[in-house]
C-alpha cells in the first residue's frame, strides 16, 4: 500500500506537469489534488494518453529538418520551382515564416499556375504582419477557390483587411466566411472581429453558439480547438463587460443631469 501511495505522488508531479503545459478544462486540477494517485492516473489516461501522439510528430520534426537541409543544398544546384515550394512547405511547417515567404518568393518567379504557393506566402506574410502583402495574396487565392484550405484563406483574408483598415470589406468577408465555414478558427476571429466593431450582441451569439458545439465535440477535437474556445469565452466575457458598461452610462447620465438641475426647477416653481 505504501508502494501505490509513493506511486500516487509521482503520478500527481506528472500531471501537474502536463496539466500546465497543456491546460485542458479546469476541474482536472481539482481531481488531480484531491483525487491522490487515483485522480492522478484518470488525468493521465483521459487527457495525456490521447497526446503521445505529439511524439510521432516531434519524431517528424527531426526528419523534416534534415529534408530542409538537403533541399537548402538542392535549390543551389537546382532552383526549380518545385524544390522551392517542397523548401518552403517545410519551412512553413517549422514556423519560419520569412525564410518560407522568401521560397515562394523564388517559386512563384518562375511558376503562377498553382494558388497553393499564393496561398501559403499569404499564411507567412499573416504572420509576419505584412497585412497588404497578406491582403494581395490571399485576395488571389480566394478569388479562385472561395473555400481554399476548408476556408482558411478566407478567414486569414478577413482578418487581414481589418488589420490594414479595410473594414467594410472585412465585414463582408467576415459575412461569408460566415455562411461557407463552421470551423472554430472561423467562428471565433468573426466574433472577435464584431466585437471590437462594437456589435457585442452579435459577437456573443456566435461565441454561444462555438461554445455550445464542445458539449458534442470529440476529446480529440476539443484538445484540437482548445485555443479557439478559450478566445471564444473571451469574448463571451468582454461583450458581457460593454454591454454592462453601456448600460450604465445613460444611467450616470441621468443622474448628473438631475443633479445639475437648479432646485428651483426641481420644485416646479
Amino acid at each position: 500500500m505504501g508502494h501505490f501511495f509513493g506511486y500516487g505522488a509521482i503520478l500527481q508531479v506528472i500531471a501537474l506537469v502536463h496539466y500546465a503545459r497543456r491546460r485542458p478544462d479546469g476541474y482536472w486540477i481539482w481531481i488531480i489534488f484531491f483525487g491522490g494517485g487515483i485522480g492522478a492516473a484518470a488525468y493521465l489516461l483521459a487527457e495525456a494518453l490521447p497526446t503521445f501522439g505529439t511524439m510521432r510528430h516531434s519524431m517528424q520534426g527531426f526528419s523534416r529538418r534534415k529534408r530542409i537541409h538537403m533541399l537548402q543544398v538542392m535549390v543551389i544546384e537546382n532552383p526549380s520551382a518545385g524544390n522551392f515550394e517542397e523548401l518552403g512547405d517545410l519551412l512553413l511547417d517549422e514556423g519560419r515564416y520569412l525564410q518560407a515567404k522568401e521560397c515562394f518568393d523564388r517559386a512563384l518567379g518562375s511558376r503562377t499556375d498553382s494558388i497553393d504557393p499564393f496561398y501559403k506566402r499569404g499564411v507567412c506574410e499573416f504572420e509576419l504582419g505584412d497585412w497588404a502583402a497578406a491582403v494581395a495574396d490571399l485576395e488571389r487565392v480566394v478569388n479562385v477557390d472561395p473555400k481554399y484550405a476548408y476556408s482558411r484563406a478566407q478567414s486569414l483574408l478577413a482578418r487581414a483587411l481589418a488589420k490594414v483598415g479595410r473594414t467594410a470589406e472585412a465585414e463582408a468577408a467576415f459575412s461569408r466566411l460566415l455562411e461557407r465555414s463552421t470551423s472554430s478558427e472561423s467562428q471565433a476571429v468573426a466574433a472577435e472581429f464584431y466585437l471590437d466593431q462594437g456589435r457585442a450582441e452579435e459577437a456573443r451569439e456566435i461565441a454561444r453558439r462555438l461554445l455550445a458545439r464542445r458539449v458534442t465535440m470529440p476529446a480529440f477535437q476539443r484538445r484540437r480547438d482548445r485555443a479557439w474556445l478559450r478566445r471564444a469565452s473571451k469574448v463571451i466575457r468582454a461583450s458581457a463587460q460593454k454591454s454592462s458598461t453601456t448600460a450604465a452610462r445613460p444611467a450616470r447620465e441621468t443622474t448628473t443631469e438631475e443633479s445639475n438641475t437648479p432646485p428651483d426647477r426641481a420644485l416646479g416653481r
